[in-house]
């Protein structure tokens, strides 16, 4: 597994190997061993799947402490455009994003640690998004931030008319009005 670190700390691009022949491919998509000698010591605890049309934009979501979620995402069929923005109180990079474009093309992953909010958008026809939390959901704590922010200025690479917001993400505030 090849690590790519990004402008903020933690949050990690994973480049898994993969093994390709005439039959097809293969890669292994997470060993808990080499996870914690390359990335950080993680337990992850429930794994997400979710299938979306192009224009879907899930997100900006996060799980407010004690129960805020670290994620490693990936996408198995598709491509995504997928963002994470540091919302940690004190960090130098709050208010920063970092956006990956993440296909099961390329079968790259991104690592989002405690404290960021996270989406994607989906840029393909379809894609199956799969992911890892470290800690199970909890619906009292859930929040988000309104995805297109000004102040986060995120190009998710879709025209606005093409975008496909859930009821809920439409209500999201943005994140200068967060008690974070």
């Amino acid at each position: 597994m090849n690590i790519i670190t990004t402008e903020i700390e933690g949050l990690v691009i994973i480049e898994p190997e993969v093994f390709s022949d005439e039959r097809g491919y293969f890669f292994e998509s997470f060993s808990q061993r080499e996870f914690e000698e390359k990335v950080c010591k993680t337990v992850f605890v429930q794994d997400n799947e979710s299938k979306s049309i192009y224009g879907v934009l899930r997100g900006l979501h996060f799980q407010k402490p004690p129960f805020a979620q670290a994620k490693l995402v990936r996408v198995v069929s598709g491509k995504v455009l997928d963002v994470a923005v540091d919302i940690r109180k004190g960090s130098p990079t709050f208010g920063k994003h970092v956006s990956v474009e993440l296909s099961g093309a390329n079968k790259r992953q991104l690592f989002i640690p405690r404290g960021f909010a996270h989406g994607f958008a989906v840029l393909s026809n379809e894609a199956v998004f799969q992911y890892k939390c470290d800690n199970y959901y909890a619906p009292d704590y859930e929040d988000g931030i309104l995805w297109n922010d000004p102040v986060l200025e995120i190009d998710w690479k879709i025209p606005m008319k093409d975008v496909i917001l859930s009821e809920k993400d439409k209500r999201n505030l943005i994140l200068s009005c967060k008690s974070i």
